[in-house]
């Protein structure tokens, strides 16, 4: 969920994170101009096997949401330029901001139509719904945990407490916990899964029978137990079981209301859709631009410039040739053992092509999602290797056979 927000007049977007506690500010090039007030040097520690990360605290900051505005605002800014998530989401992301905003509204987000609503809490009335289910979560350390069970290696209804993690991507993590019976299942792959502030995280992809939360039950649910080497940081998980993510909350519409310590969900209509897994084995990022030409049918001066997206630009020339500034998309990573690993693709490779059709045309999750379809499906990849133009294919197979 990305939100666009002002600092200090400043237009920028946020990725709404649910798992963060104050507004963090990142990834700011040159052409971002922002002033920050009442600046001091820290260090910060988050998620991730890397070091811990040197940051600005600024306080005094005016941070502007389209009606709603805090004048008084604390942030940080992080100094280290590989802290970026722009590459691997394909949009400009500033920064993250997380409980400021939960604390102060009930917040009413619509995965289905892609609206956020913030409320007064002093004057919110919730839409009674016999679809619905309103369940208690506890607020700790400004973070918000909610009660559910999982179902894994033939034992039923394990109860597990899990952080509410708007922010992040993946379905279910869960920490290894003999005594409760959570172990990992035999079936698994060693994965990357994702990004923290302090570095790369990794752990161990598999799947549970089902998780339930509240009355909803989730079956074949995607889940991960990560390397807990990467929450060194985190001095005390306490009670914590692990964490539940946007691609189990997006099964719903769901309203957090912490000044009551509640959250409402309803199912929506990808409540049964299958969880999605990388079968092909590639993970792809943006690496700045590039350009195309492209014969065309008239030629008639310059075209456009998309400011949403990584460039984009079009220049149309005398010759009926179109000149394009469009993304590149490279490997970032590949799987060890996965169909692409195989057929012999490698990191850094440019992708071109997905099965004849032009990538500079899609977004970047719609390239993912072309490329992890369905099972048996043959995918042929054209790409540029050492500015020469190869093609490979391989079929999508079920990660767990």
């Amino acid at each position: 969920m990305i939100i666009p927000m002002e600092v200090n007049g400043a237009k920028l977007s946020f990725i709404l994170d649910s798992g963060v506690n104050k507004p963090l500010l990142f990834s700011l090039s040159d052409q971002d101009s922002i002033q920050l007030n009442n600046v001091s040097e820290i260090t910060i520690k988050g998620l991730g096997e890397g070091e811990p990360l040197k940051a600005l605290r600024s306080r005094g900051n005016v941070f502007e949401l389209k009606n709603i505005r805090n004048f008084n605002q604390q942030l940080y800014v992080v100094l280290d330029k590989s802290m970026n998530f722009s590459p691997t989401l394909g949009i400009p992301i500033h920064g993250i901001i997380g409980y400021d905003l939960f604390r102060d509204f009930v917040v009413d987000i619509n995965y289905n139509t892609k609206v956020i609503k913030f409320y007064d809490p002093q004057y919110y009335k919730p839409k009674p719904s016999k679809k619905s289910q309103t369940l208690p979560i506890s607020i700790v350390k400004n973070k918000s945990y909610l009660q559910g069970k999982v179902a894994l290696n033939g034992k039923k209804d394990i109860p597990v407490k899990l952080l509410v993690d708007t922010g992040s991507s993946d379905a279910v993590w869960l920490f290894k916990d003999s005594i409760r019976g959570i172990g990992i299942p035999e079936k698994y792959y060693d994965d990357f899964l994702g990004k923290g502030l302090n570095g790369d995280i990794f752990g161990k992809r598999t799947k549970l029978n089902n998780i339930t939360i509240g009355d909803f039950v989730l079956n074949d649910a995607k889940a991960a137990f990560p390397n807990m080497a990467s929450f060194s940081a985190v001095k005390d998980l306490g009670d914590r079981n692990g964490s539940v993510g946007g691609e189990v909350l997006k099964r719903f519409n769901i309203v957090f209301n912490y000044p009551k310590n509640e959250i409402t969900l309803r199912k929506n209509g990808g409540f049964n859709k299958p969880f999605h897994y990388n079968m092909s084995g590639i993970e792809l990022q943006h690496n700045g631009l590039r350009y195309i030409a492209e014969r065309i049918a008239d030629s008639r001066g310059v075209v456009k410039n998309d400011e949403e997206a990584f460039g984009n630009v079009q220049i149309l020339l005398e010759n009926r040739t179109r000149l394009s500034l469009v993304p590149e998309i490279v490997v970032s990573g590949i799987r060890a053992g996965s169909p692409a690993a195989e057929a012999g693709l490698k990191e850094g490779d440019v992708v071109l092509a997905v099965n004849g059709k032009r990538i500079h045309e899609y977004k970047l999750q719609e390239i993912m999602k072309m490329i992890n379809e369905r099972e048996g499906k043959k995918i042929r990849l054209l790409i540029e290797r050492y500015n020469k133009d190869l093609l490979f294919s391989f079929v999508l197979k079920e990660v767990f056979k």
